[in-house]
């Protein structure tokens, strides 16, 4: 499985490095890299529960989102590298302290280590879910790799438009390759399953709606929800909240207007979705964006 870092596929770029001699465009190499490791009470209900989402903060990314609010980890790539058993081991300490489940939080660029991690961690006792916590960037070729070892997919899709996609995250057909790793994800886990409330099983989508593009959050939900109905869930956010001074594209540095974000939940609601989460309040804050300071690794 490692082996599919010599010619890395991992994301949409297929950039085809090989990570073992080089950095991928993701900023890594084959050496897993971790930011962070906590129990973390901010993702959607069903996901964090009572106890915490067993979060695990990978550092680098496939994206080079402009607005990116964890800039200091996906772009800096702050972190420590760690070993594959090392990864096993934090995942047995996160279920020991009563995680919910593993949250593996922008994991594209390392799943051939993180699927050797689940599975020595599972020989050794962990039971809980594993979640898939990923932009949605996903080579569907790599996604069947974690078939019957990942039980939730959070995923996002964040633009329709591929020139969105261009302008904002410096990457090609994202909204093509978004579609095709849901559709990989859905096949993968089938409906979505709770217990007490809590998802064991299934597809979460978000979506982060960003200031002005409101016509393209409507052509997200319209797709996905024509493609899916209520086989997925869906989290539709207003927290956008503006980090890196934007001179380029100077409607980035404002926060998404009240009246855009209700008209995207109207819509949402008069084309049939209501398996979804929606955000009530203005919780467009840096509060919830955690300090990436190595705790746990």
């Amino acid at each position: 499985m490692i082996d599919h870092y010599k010619s890395c596929i991992c994301c949409g770029r297929e950039c085809k490095l090989n990570r073992y001699q080089q950095m991928g465009t993701c900023k890594n190499k084959n050496t897993l890299k971790v930011s962070k490791v906590m129990l973390y009470y901010d993702e959607e209900p069903c996901i964090s529960g009572y106890n915490g989402s067993g979060a695990i903060f990978f550092s680098g990314c496939s994206l080079n989102c402009i607005y990116c609010q964890n800039k200091e980890i996906s772009h800096d790539n702050f972190g420590k590298e760690i070993t594959i058993e090392r990864l096993s081991q934090i995942m047995l300490e996160l279920q020991e302290k009563k995680a919910e489940n593993i949250n593996l939080v922008t994991p594209t660029h390392f799943i051939p280590s993180i699927k050797e991690a689940i599975i020595k961690a599972k020989k050794k006792g962990l039971e809980i879910p594993i979640v898939y916590n990923s932009s949605g960037y996903d080579h569907p070729v790599m996604l069947k790799e974690l078939e019957g070892l990942v039980d939730i997919y959070l995923v996002d899709f964040k633009y329709y438009d591929d020139l969105l996609g261009e302008k904002l995250s410096k990457i090609k057909n994202y909204s093509s390759i978004a579609k095709k790793a849901i559709e990989e994800m859905v096949l993968q886990t089938g409906e979505n399953k709770f217990e007490n409330g809590k998802m064991v099983k299934g597809v979460l989508v978000r979506h982060l709606c960003l200031p002005t593009l409101k016509e393209d959050s409507k052509k997200i939900l319209s797709y996905l929800y024509r493609t899916y109905q209520d086989t997925i869930y869906f989290s539709i956010m207003n927290q956008y909240t503006p980090v890196v001074k934007q001179k380029e594209y100077p409607f980035l540095n404002q926060k998404l207007a009240k009246e855009d974000y209700d008209e995207i939940i109207d819509f949402a609601l008069s084309i049939g979705i209501h398996n979804a989460y929606m955000q009530e309040n203005d919780t467009a804050s840096l509060e919830y964006i955690p300090s990436f300071d190595l705790e746990g690794v």
